[in-house]
């Protein structure tokens, strides 16, 4: 059985600490196991639990009255502000909810709904992109089984290769060839995928190899085609060491050029990125930097 602890719940609610602990003591809201040494210990259920107490909380709702409201109740409740309401943050626990209960039609009716609304960039940039650091959380502490990885990769993937496809770009001399790969052992391609999607849209070559490339590999195929820069993402938990040892090699191998590098372990690794690497926080960095190039 997954188990969590306080902090986990913390990051994947947004809810403080401190006042779960107060939920728990005032309100009864949750009775988590606790280890020989005193520290709280929550399962599965108790993050979905907090997880629709999040959402209606953030509407506006008392945690008095959530409390007393039956557990049909509040999915209820929950299921009609997901339809409604404009907050990104209700859609986006709304869609982790999904993905833990391998709930398709609901995955599938919130992301729909968002891109009728907002548009395919705007749902991407305001809660996929979100929900995307959600599942690397999840996945780092262990959280995600292998089934619901799959489930909703395939989800987000569909909706990411029918816009990929749609982009028709007249290449100009401006254009730029990106190589797009993740390195070896890592199969987060989510993320990897949305930049293949806005290079493409800005009308840059994107020779794009996916998943677990030996990094040996690409000096082979930037032997074939020239490429002016280079992009990875890393999101599978790697040690220190590890991390620093790959940015190391990749900048050793193309001196050259400019290596972009982004993912979850790079806001929880601590790694010195050699002179020709660069560190992209998030998709809305990476449109700047495009518009620079």
């Amino acid at each position: 059985m997954i188990r969590y602890s306080i902090k986990d719940l913390e990051k994947l609610t947004g809810i403080k600490a401190h006042t779960i602990r107060i939920w728990e003591k005032r309100y009864h809201l949750l009775e988590p196991a606790r280890t020989l040494t005193n520290i709280r210990s929550y399962t599965d259920e108790d993050l979905r639990g907090l997880l629709n107490v999040s959402i209606l909380y953030r509407f506006g709702l008392r945690i008095s009255n959530i409390v007393r409201m039956t557990q049909e109740e509040i999915s209820k409740t929950v299921v009609d502000i997901t339809s409604s309401d404009s907050d990104y943050q209700h859609e986006v626990e709304s869609l982790v909810l999904s993905m833990i209960e391998m709930d398709e039609q609901r995955f599938e009716k919130i992301l729909s709904s968002a891109i009728i609304k907002l548009g395919f960039d705007n749902t991407i940039t305001e809660i996929l992109s979100q929900f995307l650091e959600k599942i690397g959380v999840l996945w780092q502490i262990g959280t995600i089984t292998p089934a619901q990885e799959h489930f909703v990769s395939n989800l987000i993937r569909q909706k990411l290769i029918l816009a990929i496809d749609g982009q028709h770009a007249a290449y100009t001399e401006a254009s730029k060839t990106f190589l797009l790969f993740l390195p070896a052992n890592e199969y987060h391609e989510m993320g990897l995928l949305y930049y293949h999607y806005l290079l493409k849209k800005g009308g840059h070559k994107v020779i794009y190899l996916g998943q677990n490339v030996p990094i040996m590999n690409l000096v082979d195929i930037a032997s074939i085609k020239p490429v002016d820069f280079l992009f990875t993402s890393i999101t599978s938990a790697m040690p220190g060491d590890d991390l620093q040892e790959c940015l190391d090699h990749l900048s050793t191998l193309f001196p050259e050029k400019k290596i972009l590098v982004g993912g979850y372990q790079f806001h929880q690794v601590f790694a010195r990125l050699p002179f020709n690497i660069y560190l992209l926080n998030s998709a809305q960095e990476f449109v700047e930097f495009l518009e620079k190039v």
